[in-house]
């Protein structure tokens, strides 16, 4: 074990948050699991304010607070353009999905499936999920894990188990019920922490440079740019990839997803329901912004204060001891000169005459910062050990454990891990239920009474559990873990969405031709990444953006099914009403 980072102040105020939130839920939850209805629905007695607030944490994971701000410190705010097309879904799914899913009172979002198509389209959507949630789930794990191993020196692996061990534990005894509940919790304490966060970094700022200045130097270091006009496919972010990639995605994870839908089912009503996705798509793109902003602030902090070369922590351990030492202290000593250079042309703020050798500089910066990725991944592929030289995701907590007072420190990693707990919980609830309805209690074990099938799905969030355990064991941070994760979604989410657009709008379509079309759709979307996408990044050429994969996916499954259904109707298959 390392060096731990956390006094005694940071471990009373984190060790208490975390233990409030998970004996909150417990106590909250004693006597909620009766029946299916109880554990999987929440008793269907779930306010607006508490389904907006559950929905948005159950996407807000660790991820979101330790990846985000440095993903806006590398790449500036564009990311914010990810979720222009929340806002619509949410209002496409309050006035198509929700009256449907109310309608024939449904535990999961593929049983309705089964009503407008068969039991075979229904387990196809429930498998697609439980593929795409089920890696998910891992990285929400592995998130966590990075920080509590950079911040106590404990191996990650140990960590994995832990954290997971954890979730598992209030996830089971509480069900759904246990995961709302504690999600307000869990949201308070990630509100707080993030305003107090943004507060200290402007505050820490030098005398004289004011919120007004810092925005204006992350602008001339072309920080600030949200909007990108541009038509270029291989641009992952884009008023384009968001409107459309990005309704698309939304349409798919918010409408279909079980981690998400499991969270409004539990609504008293459909106005209920409606009213809490509304209030999470009103509040869910200012929020972003501001975590983005953070993260800019951050980088203009790091304009006055050393950063750095790598914000990896094991990288300085491994160089040192390797044969690339000498020119990796090179790149270091030019990397101080630069941010020499930087510091005094902006302490008196942005000068217009200023702009482009600032430009120049960061350039510079930028470049020293890859050849030193290059030394890192010759070390990590030399020594065998596993070293990441992407260091999008340690830039936050970085600045955390470095520069923020004792006990904020503390309340900073109980935001980050009550995320993370939010988020995996969700996952792993909405995991066991869809496998006990969809798969388990629909066509293994039928006609049980309901103390077995909560049985079986508190088995079943133990074994998704360990197996979300074992992926976060295996888990890498990609560009970053934001992206990654929602790479993985955008892989699968835009068939499972083709298919449910199929049930609800194209009535003429029959069973057979949407299990063919959501089939050979999800192969060729695979397809499609591989070669576009993942072999161009590999090869350090542009790929198409992943986010056009939801709008890509959806078009290929209903073309299919469409086209199928058409070459060959089959005539003997009669629509169910809804």
């Amino acid at each position: 074990m390392g060096e731990s980072y956390l006094q005694s102040l940071d471990w009373i105020v984190l060790v208490a948050t975390l233990l409030f939130i998970v004996i909150y839920g417990v106590y909250e939850t004693r006597k909620s699991d009766k029946g299916v209805k109880d554990y999987i629905k929440g008793g269907n007695d779930t306010k607006w304010w508490t389904i907006g607030l559950s929905v948005m944490a159950t996407q807000a994971s660790a991820i979101t607070f330790l990846s985000t701000p440095g993903q806006a410190f590398h790449s500036g705010m564009g990311f914010v353009q990810f979720y222009f097309g929340l806002p619509i879904a949410m209002v496409i799914i309050c006035m198509v999905f929700i009256p449907i899913y109310y309608k024939l009172n449904v535990y999961t979002a593929y049983e309705y499936l089964e009503s407008r198509f068969d039991l075979k389209t229904r387990s196809l959507a429930a498998f697609i999920f439980l593929i795409q949630r089920g890696l998910a789930a891992g990285i929400t794990i592995y998130a966590p894990a990075i920080i509590l191993s950079y911040v106590l020196g404990w191996n990650l692996t140990t960590l994995n188990i832990v954290i997971g061990l954890v979730v598992i534990f209030y996830t089971v005894s509480g069900g759904t019920k246990a995961v709302s509940v504690t999600q307000k919790q869990q949201m308070v304490v990630i509100f707080s922490g993030m305003i107090i966060a943004f507060y200290l970094i402007l505050k820490y700022m030098p005398d004289g440079i004011t919120f007004g200045k810092a925005l204006d130097i992350a602008g001339a270091s072309n920080k600030m740019k949200v909007l990108d006009f541009s038509f270029d496919l291989n641009n992952r972010y884009t008023i384009w990839t968001g409107f459309l990639g990005g309704t698309f995605l939304m349409l798919s994870y918010f409408g279909t997803d079980q981690s998400q839908v499991q969270r409004y089912l539990s609504g008293k009503s459909v106005r209920e329901s409606q009213l809490g996705l509304l209030f999470n798509g009103l509040l869910k793109v200012p929020m972003q912004f501001f975590i983005l902003l953070t993260g800019v602030m951050v980088f203009v902090f790091y304009q006055f204060n050393a950063s750095p070369l790598n914000f990896n922590p094991k990288v300085q351990t491994a160089i040192v001891s390797s044969e690339y030492y000498d020119e990796y202290k090179q790149l270091e000593a030019s990397h101080l000169k630069i941010e020499e250079e930087k510091k005094l042309l902006l302490l008196d703020g942005v000068q217009e005459n200023e702009r482009s050798l600032i430009s120049d500089l960061n350039e510079k910066d930028l470049a020293l910062k890859t050849r030193a990725r290059a030394i890192i991944d010759k070390v990590s592929e030399e020594s065998g050990e596993k070293i990441q030289s992407n260091d999008k995701d340690y830039v936050f907590i970085h600045f955390i454990v470095n520069q923020l007072p004792k006990g904020i420190i503390g309340l900073l990693l109980a935001v980050i891990l009550a995320a993370a707990m939010s988020s995996t919980a969700s996952e792993l609830n909405a995991l066991a239920s869809t496998t006990t309805i969809d798969i388990y209690k629909r066509t293994i074990v039928k006609d049980k009474d309901e103390k077995h099938y909560v049985s079986a799905s508190k088995w079943l969030t133990f074994a998704w559990g360990i197996l979300a355990i074992l992926i976060a064991c295996f888990a890498d941070l990609f560009d970053n873990l934001i992206q990654l994760v929602n790479t993985i979604g955008s892989i699968f989410y835009g068939s499972i969405l083709g298919i449910f657009l199929l049930a609800f709008f194209v009535k003429f379509v029959k069973a057979n031709a949407t299990f063919i079309g959501g089939l050979l759709g999800q192969l060729i979307v695979i397809l499609i990444y591989v070669f576009y996408i993942y072999l161009p990044e590999q090869r350090g050429e542009e790929a198409l953006s992943y986010l056009w994969l939801n709008l890509i996916g959806c078009v290929i499954v209903m073309l299919l099914a469409i086209i199928i259904q058409t070459i060959k109707p089959n005539r003997s298959q009669e629509l169910n009403s809804i």
